[in-house]
């Protein structure tokens, strides 16, 4: 394999769509009030996707050192693991993409605060430093949060209410507390995709210690706690829209329920962990389509 492909690998494309969406919910709701920003937009994307491969390629690594990457693993194969990125070049690899991510949101925040009081400005350069720190220590360093079972929360924060209603905030100046229901969805949708890798990797995360929600709960559990999260995402969208109901075009978002009872089904039946697989990058697009759709019915 090239090492062009290894990296490529190693930043998992098929999860940037994922991440993607709390930035696009955060500016089709600024835009929905008159308030879009381009240069917003474009920053918070690229800055949302480095913190993304930033966040996969230390989680790379971190596996590695910890020993939950072995031979018993399912699902696609690590390029540390596998020999194809040596640790070193893994290390030079996260510095590259910790300087872009704070360069990036630097621009983010310059564009976003201007004429704003030097306390937001330090408020989201604060928040930014966390996000960078946060995408690092999920797997790395010696007692990493993903291996305390608190993953789940910090990806519901940063791919839920920050970044949706931190992106709004940067585009508008303004906090509606109603946003916080959308923001919400994509932070459990985005948590759904992670507690189903964690299923997947159940029994190599439980004999390397890594204790996950999953491994907390058990494999039954943790099935009915993925039914919560979908559940109560999808629930959010409707409640959102009667109470600030403008146009039926609103529910739009509907479009995306069969995708999640499908994922839901897959959940429940499954009997190999491997097939579970194929349900992140499915339930990554369905996130997607949610965010496009219920974004685009704001619009309409």
């Amino acid at each position: 394999m090239s090492k062009v492909k290894a990296w490529v690998e190693a930043a998992r494309l098929k999860t940037l769509p994922l991440a993607v969406s709390s930035p696009l919910m955060g500016s089709f709701l600024a835009w929905a009030d008159g308030n879009f920003l381009w240069s917003v937009f474009i920053l918070a994307t690229i800055t949302t996707l480095l913190l993304q491969v930033l966040s996969n390629f230390a989680n790379d690594y971190g596996d590695f050192k910890s020993g939950a990457d072995n031979h018993n693993r399912i699902g696609p194969r690590r390029m540390v693991q596998s020999g194809e990125i040596s640790p070193k070049q893994m290390k030079k690899g996260l510095l590259i993409n910790i300087a872009l991510a704070f360069i990036s949101g630097v621009l983010l925040i310059y564009f976003g605060t201007k004429g704003k009081d030097i306390g937001v400005v330090l408020f989201f350069l604060v928040l930014g430093i966390i996000a960078i720190v946060a995408a690092i220590k999920y797997t790395v360093g010696k007692n990493p949060y993903g291996y305390r079972g608190l993953g789940d929360l910090f990806v519901f924060l940063f791919f839920g209410l920050i970044g949706v209603m931190g992106t709004h905030f940067l585009h508008t100046g303004t906090f509606n507390p109603w946003h916080i229901m959308p923001a919400a969805a994509i932070g459990l949708l985005s948590t759904g995709v992670l507690n189903l890798n964690n299923l997947r990797d159940y029994e190599s995360d439980k004999a390397a210690s890594k204790r996950t929600m999953v491994v907390l709960l058990g494999n039954r559990k943790a099935k009915f706690y993925h039914l919560v999260l979908i559940v109560v995402s999808a629930l959010l969208g409707p409640v959102f829209v009667i109470f600030n109901y403008h146009s039926a075009y609103q529910f739009l978002f509907v479009l995306a329920f069969p995708l999640f009872i499908s994922n839901l089904v897959a959940v429940f039946r499954h009997s190999n962990p491997a097939d579970l697989y194929p349900e992140l990058k499915r339930l990554a697009f369905a996130t997607f389509i949610f965010t496009v759709t219920f974004g685009v019915g704001m619009i309409l």
